[in-house]
């Protein structure tokens, strides 16, 4: 899996990409088959914003999060794509 990160308006540090990273890999677990990762992180005047584009087996999955703290924004997108992928999981396993 290929992760790319981008910040707009913000400097991606190495904590932060490390924890995009290890939030990533747990998605992995739930769906091995994800080709590619676009992430980006955002900041509009007191939001933080965390969105993310997978390249899945099958299709394409997206999510955006908005949050006032940076990390606590990638959690909720994780979640949100977590809940996707394993959605998308399941139509792949019905078909």
């Amino acid at each position: 899996m290929q992760i790319n990160l981008t910040g707009h308006h913000v400097e991606v540090t190495d904590s932060l990409r490390e924890y995009v990273e290890n939030k990533f890999t747990k998605l992995e677990r739930h769906f091995e088959q994800i080709n590619n990762v676009h992430v980006v992180l955002n900041v509009e005047k007191n939001q933080q914003i965390a969105e993310a584009k997978l390249l899945v087996s099958g299709g394409e999955i997206f999510a955006t999060s908005e949050h006032q703290d940076m990390y606590a924004a990638i959690d909720a997108l994780i979640d949100k794509l977590d809940r996707q992928v394993i959605k998308h999981k399941e139509k792949l396993i019905k078909h």
